[in-house]
């Protein structure tokens, strides 16, 4: 299987979000929203991290709380935005984040799975009960085009592993810090 690598641009979809609506009272003051990665990548930089799902144990304890926790550390180096993209619906993602309590880092759901496909980067999970899934990595965009990604090990052979070793927040400052 290959995917997208550094020099590659990131694949031109469309993402189904929700936002809030201020105009809107009551129970659900949220709307459908489109944004391309146009609207997410075009003139930015921008981190992005993803992982096989929200409400997961790594992905809960460690990978989206350490990028939030560094999230001041990115912004200082220049990162327009750092998001979190998985193979979840736009409901999931925003009871993850309040769950999680994350306030900075943007949740980005991948329901359709469209991005996380055309980077090259879906793999199937149903050894545990989770579907097609998206491997576990972070990556470096400017204006739309990979500059660094950082996949963990793994992918190729061995899918009913979850390695957490270079996708971290740490490398990928590590990283900037050093460009």
């Amino acid at each position: 299987m290959s995917h997208l690598t550094e020099g590659n641009k990131v694949p031109q979809v469309v993402f189904k979000t929700r936002v809030r609506d201020e105009s809107v009272e009551g129970d659900n003051p949220f709307r459908w929203q489109d944004l391309t990665t146009d609207d997410i990548f075009k003139g930015k930089k921008v981190v992005v991290f993803s992982l096989p799902g929200a409400f997961t144990p790594t992905c809960s304890s460690t990978h989206a709380p350490g990028y939030e926790e560094k999230y001041e550390e990115f912004k200082k180096l220049g990162i327009d935005e750092v998001i979190c993209l998985s193979v979840n619906d736009a409901f999931v993602m925003y009871n993850w984040k309040k769950n999680l309590g994350i306030k900075n880092v943007f949740m980005l759901p991948d329901g359709n799975a469209d991005f996380t496909r055309a980077m090259g980067m879906l793999v199937k999970k149903e050894n545990l009960g989770f579907g097609d899934r998206s491997w576990r990595y972070s990556m470096y965009v400017e204006d739309g085009e990979i500059k660094r990604m950082f996949i963990e090990p793994g992918m190729a052979d061995n899918y009913a592993s979850d390695p957490f070793e270079v996708s971290d927040a740490d490398t990928m400052l590590n990283y900037l810090k050093m460009k």
